[in-house]
């Protein structure tokens, strides 16, 4: 009997050792999908094992088996909807072509779960991007938004777990169901765009459905509406604190609001963002970032009656009047703001006026010289002369005044149309080359200080000797340079020489031209001037001066500044180096002399004057040395170069001016 017992006990223990092991195997046997799936599959390629995906469907696509727990007891969701797989774009690819480090199932388990969707695409761009049909033609979109996303601050180590990225492609992008055109882009994903940013940026998302944009999208359902893809871009997002964002932030509200981008550029804030620079203010710093709401609410940072606070974030010291600036002031639009149109239009029909004129009169001067000249009667000035004898026109601090007045004025044009044309590269290039904006506006002023104090000083010294020659100066005689009745008969006559049709008129010290020459800068001094100290002193300026007053001083201070860089670089230049009788110039405001022939034919009645007086003799010089002729040859011709190059950089500037 107990050898009996002991050998149904060996049995039964034999029984259970085969029912350890034959059932788990017959239990695993059971949830294998038949025809062979239980055979290991391997790529002849590489080498690797080859599970086919309904193998993992039997775990991941059970519904009644949606999530497991981690060994360190976490939940994690594992179903997956195997419609959504084989509706994809990645339907025909295996679930192990993603999930890379599943090598065998089951995987209880499992390594860390990887996704390498960035070098799968590469590998079949490279393999494919010569294939004749278009099966694979979106990969090379896909391959430039990789590109992009490794650029952006989604690619970057995160700060607190620097083994993982800030954001992968999966956290955007829907992993099993991405579509044809990439599933953020797709009108029914756009709604959806808000909400899986939202997964990470909680507050951006909270601020963001109180907003216009977030309750057009998240509670009218309006696709058209900007999501955050719309502003931050899709894939190469940059940190919202870089340059780099703000800039292509501001950049694409124009995408939806072009009218206002329109106004915005052509302001100076705009401008300054043109230019690349974020000094200056932008879209969301008057109208918010995530809060973007109408001024109608008061909640909204532009409502009347948070707007003061508004515009001190940047000018700490502005008071009511700043409320009554323009910030998309249009001067194209007479409806809305008549004023700034009226003023438009006056200096255009100022510049066009000028110009037209006295491009008119440049082309008749050319062609009469060219005519003489090839009929033998023009003047021509013999310098061989060793003895030759010279009058001294301009003496020493009127040359020294011109010289710093043209460096000063060169140097304005070029730092204030980088502005006014910031949309063109060379622009771009001089203000980067300058230090960048803040630098560039240094000198700005700084030059304009300079120019603004010579024409002071000169003014001083003007009033000075009108008063000490008081009792015997006239106002309207040949040595003055206010304007007269013999300046218009003298301009009637040169028209009438132009055509052939009387003599060249005979002119006293100064000719109409040249007075011309001299009142414009009084003009152009005191407009440029005043403007440009009321944007120099916003804050100061606002005190007692309303708000729209910026935006006229920008369009007077950006026009006249125009109108002066045009004529001084071409009227200016012809009247005294490009006319054929003194091309290609004339250094007489260096050397501060001409030659006797000359002056006499320049200037007859003058120099009849003064032999008839016998003052001539008092103002006649020696030739001024080889050294001295070199010098002012050299300066002439520097500043020459420089002014054709800022003129023609200007109208290159006009002509490629945006509407």
């Amino acid at each position: 009997m107990p050898r009996r017992i002991a050998n149904i006990g060996i049995v039964s223990l034999l029984a259970a050792l085969l029912g350890a092991i034959i059932v788990p195997v017959a239990a695993a046997t059971a949830t294998e999908p038949d025809e062979g799936l239980m055979i290991d599959h391997f790529d002849p390629e590489t080498g690797k094992r080859i599970i086919p995906n309904e193998r993992c469907l039997t775990c991941h696509g059970d519904k009644q088996h949606q999530t497991d727990v981690r060994d360190d007891g976490t939940p994690v969701e594992i179903f997956v909807h195997s419609e959504e797989i084989e509706a994809s774009v990645h339907g025909s690819q295996k679930c192990t072509s993603c999930h890379v480090t599943i090598d065998r199932v089951p995987h209880r388990k499992a390594p860390a779960v990887i996704v390498g969707c960035i070098e799968c695409h590469r590998e079949t761009w490279e393999q494919h991007k010569d294939d004749p049909d278009d099966e694979y033609a979106r990969l090379e979109v896909v391959n430039e938004q990789i590109d992009s996303y490794m650029k952006s601050v989604h690619a970057q180590p995160n700060t607190l777990d620097q083994s993982r990225t800030n954001a992968t492609c999966y956290d955007c992008h829907e992993g099993h169901n991405v579509g044809e055109l990439g599933s953020i882009q797709r009108a029914e994903h756009r709604l959806k765009n808000p909400e899986i940013c939202g997964r990470c940026h909680e507050k951006e998302l909270q601020d963001y459905s109180t907003s216009d944009h977030g309750k057009a999208v998240m509670e009218e359902g309006d696709s058209e509406a900007a999501v955050c893809s719309d502003c931050h871009t899709t894939h190469e997002i940059a940190s919202p604190e870089t340059d780099k964002a703000k800039l292509q932030i501001t950049q694409n509200c124009g995408d939806c609001h072009e009218e206002a981008q329109r106004t915005y550029f052509k302001s100076y804030h705009g401008q300054v963002h043109r230019l690349g620079y974020t000094d200056a203010a932008k879209c969301h710093d008057c109208h918010g970032g995530h809060l973007v709401k109408s001024e109608d609410d008061p909640t909204s940072e532009i409502h009347a009656s948070n707007r003061l606070e508004n515009c001190r974030n940047c000018h700490e010291d502005a008071n009511e009047n700043f409320l009554s600036f323009w910030p998309h002031g249009d001067a194209h639009d007479r409806e809305h703001y008549p004023g700034l149109w009226a003023f438009r239009v006056f200096m255009e029909i100022l510049i066009f006026s000028v110009m037209g004129f006295f491009w008119i009169h440049v082309l008749l001067w050319l062609y009469r010289e060219v005519m003489d000249r090839v009929q033998g009667k023009g003047f021509v000035e013999d310098l061989s002369q060793p003895d030759l004898v010279y009058f001294r026109r301009f003496p020493l601090v009127w040359r020294w005044i011109h010289f710093l007045f043209a460096i000063a004025t060169m140097t304005l044009i070029l730092t204030g149309t980088t502005l006014l044309f910031s949309h063109t590269a060379w622009a771009k290039a001089v203000v980067e080359f300058l230090g960048g904006i803040r630098m560039e506006g240094i000198i700005h002023r700084t030059a304009a200080i300079i120019w603004l104090s010579i024409f002071f000083i000169h003014l001083a010294i003007a009033i000075s000797n009108i008063w000490r020659k008081r009792k015997t100066f006239e106002w309207f005689g040949s040595t003055s340079l206010v304007p007269n009745m013999k300046d218009l008969r003298d301009l009637r006559d040169m028209f009438k020489w132009f055509l052939g049709r009387g003599p060249r008129p005979e002119f006293g010290h100064w000719t109409y031209w040249q007075k011309f020459d001299y009142w414009a800068p009084f003009w152009g001094a005191t407009v440029i001037g005043a403007s440009g100290l009321i944007l120099f002193m916003p804050d100061k300026t606002s005190l007692i001066l309303p708000g729209w007053t910026f935006n006229i001083a920008n369009l007077v201070h950006a026009e006249e500044a125009l109108l002066a860089a045009i004529f001084l670089n071409s009227v200016h230049f012809f009247n005294v180096h490009f006319r054929p009788e003194r091309f290609p110039m004339s250094t007489a405001i260096f050397t501060g002399v001409i030659p006797i022939d000359e002056f006499k034919h320049d200037h007859r009645l003058e120099y009849e004057r003064l032999m008839e007086s016998g003052e001539l003799e008092k103002h006649l010089v020696q030739r001024p040395s080889r050294r001295v002729s070199l010098a002012a040859s050299f300066i002439t011709t520097v500043l020459i170069m420089a002014g054709l190059t800022l003129l023609t950089l200007v109208l290159f500037g006009l002509i490629t001016l945006p509407s």
